[in-house]
């Protein structure tokens, strides 16, 4: 692509690069000028301009953005693509669900050419219908269609978009004297909505090993939650032993993600089980959002998948925390 300044005389047909004010407006940067915009220009004392102007071999921004956006989402259902304007296409969620990224390709697409750039949320990041997973962008008024055609093949197939596959939830809230009773539960469904689920039932059982492990054996429902008026402390405590005693297993307790440390997931006759931190009372994120939104979208979350959640994984201070990170006094430690 030329880009640089020119005389008037030369500018018909060429990309506008910068806005330029006139005397009824501005002509915007971006347009194509035409012999009726130069003659304003004219008038409006402006001798010479700094245009584009596409070289043999280039693409138009709006053609290799949505080149570029069609390669890297494919055919994945649950995506839609905006309408090019200005180099940007956006990839959009079509519904609620979790972003699949393959971060290589990505970056090898990017690596191409300077001008061909495509951005995304963090991999399985949870989205709301009409959320933006991507958006690619293309910085020039051109790019040479050899690098498009480069990067296109790089990044074919790199964003895909898993959608909730489990249609409901039970929870089992479990009570102590002086407890917090059923507090969350509203939070919790809130939840569930959002990955287009519903809770099915709720129950409330003492906070003992047999009336949870029964509530745990008779549960119906595709996911079965459990939401514990103690705190879960250890992988043998009474959640967890429950668990077990009703047949089910645990795959891991425990999550290196703050809030949401002392969660525990597991499955019971193939369906899964997942015992909530307290902070799931709350609508903050936490991270039981992290592994309740990959379960809801049938994405198999391992011992080893929560052990990497570390990074990135010290999430918002919350104001209610009952030990807050930092105490009153600035202290180092």
């Amino acid at each position: 692509m030329i880009f640089g300044p020119v005389p008037l005389a030369e500018a018909t047909g060429a990309i506008l690069a910068h806005s330029v004010s006139v005397s009824d407006g501005r002509l915007r940067k971006g347009i194509v000028l035409t012999e009726a915009h130069v003659a304003t220009l004219q008038e409006a004392g402006v001798a010479e301009v700094i245009v584009a102007r596409p070289e043999a071999g280039d693409l138009h921004e709006d053609i290799a953005a949505m080149q570029l956006a069609e390669a890297a989402c494919g055919t994945a259902p649950g995506i839609t693509l905006s309408r090019a304007f200005t180099g940007r296409v956006n990839l959009l969620a079509a519904g609620p669900g979790v972003v699949r990224l393959d971060p290589a390709r990505i970056n090898a697409a990017n690596a191409v050419h300077p001008m061909i750039t495509i951005a995304t949320v963090p991999e399985y990041q949870q989205m709301r219908d009409g959320g933006m997973i991507a958006t690619v962008k293309i910085i020039s008024y051109a790019v040479p269609e050899t690098a498009v055609r480069a990067a296109a093949q790089a990044v074919q197939g790199a964003v895909s978009f898993a959608q909730p596959v489990l249609r409901d939830a039970k929870l089992i809230i479990t009570q102590t004297p002086g407890g917090p009773g059923e507090k969350g539960s509203e939070a919790i469904a809130a939840r569930l909505e959002a990955l287009g689920m519903t809770l099915r039932t709720q129950i409330t059982v003492p906070h003992e090993i047999d009336p949870i492990a029964r509530a745990l054996a008779t549960a119906q429902g595709d996911m079965i939650l459990v939401l514990t008026a103690s705190a879960t402390s250890d992988p043998n405590d009474t959640a967890p032993a429950a668990l077990r005693a009703a047949g089910g297993r645990v795959e891991r307790f425990g999550m290196p993600v703050d809030p949401g440390n002392l969660l525990f997931l597991g499955a019971l006759g193939g369906r899964p089980v997942i015992g909530l931190p307290g902070c799931a009372r709350a609508p903050s994120l936490n991270g039981a959002d992290r592994v309740l939104s990959r379960v809801a979208c049938g994405i198999a979350v391992t011992a080893d998948d929560i052990a990497g959640m570390g990074v990135g994984g010290l999430l918002k201070e919350i104001p209610t925390r009952p030990m807050p990170r930092r105490g009153r006094k600035d202290t180092a430690g």
